[in-house]
């Protein structure tokens, strides 16, 4: 990789929600993000942190937690809650004075900051609809798409984890000023492979569609094998869901996950919107088969290291998961390469090319691979 960017940024203030993926991904960048002397002001909606969550910020030194339970965006009625965590973000620029703003949500992109500002766009509810219900959202998302659209055209620089999202985001809410994707990053050494037993995993949120956890359970009779699932069954907002013919292990800390991970023989997620897939990386390093939704992000990321079946196709999804349990060779040699391609995304590359953008908002002038897409 290059070296350290010229222009040296010395604090983020940086959103997060404590509901998703994106948690994750917050607490991997800034930690790696210590190798350019950068300090995190991590402010966090959503929901109170748990007492796992509170333990790994704690755990990581160039952070400074500030913590609210404002709603998301993409909740119901959220936009009371949205202006009122708006007025904070602001008031935390005045008090810690970032050199930029790196905003894992979109709304807040439209805010008067002082400082350049950075999206991320890791999922959206347009592109969830559309890859889930193949159709828009009903009329009351309107103004969220109007939001979203007002951050996205607001923001100094856009960027995703995939040039899938990327897409989506410009197609569903016009042009902004995008940089390349940044692919995210896991360190291997959570997630060891160690001696592999006959099940088939599955992890995620368990209540999101996306997920298509269902397929799974349809299929999971068919198998010689046990299908396991870990993940939240409670949706945030009221209401839980739950499948009688798969073993449920409820939502893990995340060494209880890396141990069922690393003991996995092959890890099955047909998704049917997955804009990155972390668990779906956090398997690849444990030394998993892959089994993954055919969709164009998990092809973007995993294509000729994983098998692919057509979200919609539970009896092609059997098929391929049959043929795993049966031959061992090929699975392994599919596990194999769902390594070797997972050791690519590192934290360490992520954080290079974060720093990169973040020097690149603090110059003058527009960067010279940013484009008006």
């Amino acid at each position: 990789m290059p070296g350290t960017p010229d222009v040296p940024v010395r604090r983020l203030l940086m959103t997060a929600d404590t509901v998703g993926g994106v948690w994750t991904y917050a607490l991997e960048l800034a930690q790696a993000l210590q190798s350019y002397d950068i300090e995190v002001e991590l402010a966090t909606m959503g929901a109170p942190l748990n007492k796992q969550q509170r333990t790994a910020v704690q755990q990581i030194a160039n952070i400074t937690l500030f913590e609210s339970a404002w709603k998301l965006e993409w909740m119901e009625a959220p936009w009371d809650d949205v202006a009122a965590a708006g007025a904070w973000l602001l008031d935390l620029e005045a008090l810690t004075r970032p050199d930029v703003v790196h905003l894992n949500g979109y709304a807040h992109g439209a805010l008067p900051w002082q400082s350049p500002t950075l999206i991320v766009g890791h999922s959206c509810v347009f592109s969830w609809f559309a890859a889930v219900k193949e159709t828009a959202p009903p009329a009351d998302w309107e103004r969220y798409r109007r939001e979203v659209g007002r951050g996205l055209r607001a923001a100094d620089l856009v960027t995703a984890p995939t040039e899938t999202m990327l897409t989506a985001l410009r197609r569903h809410y016009g042009g902004f000023r995008a940089a390349p994707a940044i692919y995210n990053g896991r360190r291997p050494s959570r997630f060891p492979p160690l001696a592999k037993q006959p099940y088939i995993l599955t992890a995620g949120r368990v209540w999101d569609e996306a997920k298509n956890i269902a397929a799974l359970a349809h299929v999971a009779p068919q198998l010689s094998w046990p299908v396991l699932v870990a993940g939240e069954e409670r949706h945030p907002e009221g209401g839980t869901v739950h499948f009688r013919t798969v073993q449920r292990l409820g939502k893990l800390a995340p060494a209880e996950l890396a141990l069922w991970l690393g003991h996995a023989a092959i890890f099955a997620l047909p998704a049917r919107y997955e804009p990155f897939g972390l668990t779906v990386l956090e398997a690849g390093l444990a030394g998993c088969a892959l089994v993954l939704g055919d969709i164009p992000s998990l092809r973007e990321v995993w294509d000729g290291a994983a098998c692919f079946v057509p979200p919609d196709q539970p009896d092609a999804l059997a098929e391929v998961l049959k043929h795993l349990i049966r031959d061992v060779w090929w699975r392994e040699r599919l596990a194999q390469r769902a390594r070797a391609r997972a050791l690519r995304y590192t934290p360490a590359r992520m954080a290079h090319a974060y720093a990169a953008l973040y020097a690149q908002l603090t110059c003058a002038g527009t960067p010279n691979q940013v484009a008006q897409i």
